[in-house]
């Protein structure tokens, strides 16, 4: 994605303001894999690492590579290493202990590897035939060109290999569903002036918006040639989208994270679309001071950078805000007040016969 790539890009901000991912997701891949009668925990990679945040938590494979196309991911991910969690042990529950495959958490330092790389073009990042457990792509998939990806993962997944790709959608606020509109309107409306949907990229976000439902089956591309079986798709959407989401294939909604208020307008300066509004409208950045909420004042002239403006992230942060007192007159909304947000989830699953 052309914003990841630009020199301007703040790799280590965008990780830190970002959602991660939960156990019950890593939990749902890693049980689809160990079902399959010859799953291996030798060599997992990600597409479209990142940071390295999904990479993180692929430990119960003895070799893991992550990909991405843009330098800035790549040294992002690099200088996260360190910090990854340990591998596990024998005396730890892992998948790879619980599917009897002998892994015994002698991993060596260069267990995480970081390259550039694409899911179109896995060769070229020195990805040979049949040489892959599992395969993961977060918050990735949605850019990828299917009539390409699904012949590489059918060339590089071993037999009982699985590939599991997954994108979130827009943000909610459970405990303020009347603020739902206001979300769909910044972040899918069609004004240019007011919303960011006209700069988000397509059509990767409109697949993303529509939770992965126009991917083709890899069927669709291979025909019957192709060896990649038991598509599974899951939605951990709750109600959110109980109008368009198939609901034998919808489950509770799993991705949730507690934040102050501070934090929510943090995540937002994250959106690709917001760099490529103000590459637009570049003196909305210097907008004056939104002057809602007179703590926020307070706070600003003690110094307090974060909550710091009045372009068109703090004033739709403000408006939720606003929204939400409208709403509920007790709701606590200050900026260090917190707040529950939760995002659907969409999830597909193959593997390899």
């Amino acid at each position: 994605m052309a914003t990841f790539a630009k020199a301007t890009f703040n790799a280590s901000v965008y990780s830190a303001s970002r959602p991660t991912y939960p156990k019950q997701l890593f939990d749902h891949i890693f049980n689809y894999h160990k079902r399959k009668p010859n799953a291996g925990w030798t060599r997992a990679i990600d597409i479209g690492c990142g940071p390295g945040q999904a990479t993180k938590r692929l430990t119960p494979f003895r070799e893991i590579i992550g990909l991405d196309p843009s330098e800035n991911m790549i040294n992002a991910a690099l200088a996260n290493r360190d910090f990854f969690p340990p591998s596990p042990t024998p005396s730890q529950s892992s998948p790879a202990a619980a599917s009897g495959t002998g892994d015994n958490g002698d991993h060596s330092d260069n267990q995480f590897q970081f390259r550039r790389g694409n899911a179109e073009d896995l060769k070229n990042a020195g990805i040979g035939d049949e040489s892959v457990d599992l395969v993961i792509a977060a918050q990735a998939c949605h850019w990828f060109d299917w009539s390409k990806v699904w012949p590489e993962m059918n060339r590089i997944l071993k037999v009982g290999g699985t590939a599991a790709f997954w994108v979130y959608s827009e943000f909610r606020l459970p405990q303020y569903p009347s603020l739902t509109p206001q979300i769909t309107a910044y972040a899918q409306g069609a004004d240019k002036l007011t919303s960011l949907g006209p700069y988000f990229e397509r059509p990767g976000r409109t697949i993303l918006e529509r939770h992965l439902v126009d991917v083709p089956s890899p069927h669709q591309i291979l025909g019957e040639g192709g060896k990649l079986i038991q598509e599974e798709r899951v939605y951990f959407a709750g109600d959110y989208h109980k109008d368009t989401l198939p609901v034998a294939q919808t489950l509770p909604v799993i991705m949730r994270k507690e934040m102050r208020w501070r934090d929510l307008l943090g995540y937002f300066r994250t959106f690709s679309s917001l760099h490529k509004y103000h590459d637009v409208y570049p003196e909305d950045k210097s907008a004056p001071h939104d002057g809602r909420f007179k703590e926020d004042l307070e706070l600003i002239k003690e110094g307090d950078i974060d909550v710091n403006g009045g372009d068109i992230a703090v004033r739709f942060w403000k408006d939720l805000r606003e929204g939400a007192v409208a709403k509920d007159k007790d709701a606590k909304v200050g900026v260090d007040d917190p707040v529950i947000v939760e995002w659907p989830l969409a999830v597909i699953l193959v593997s390899k016969a």
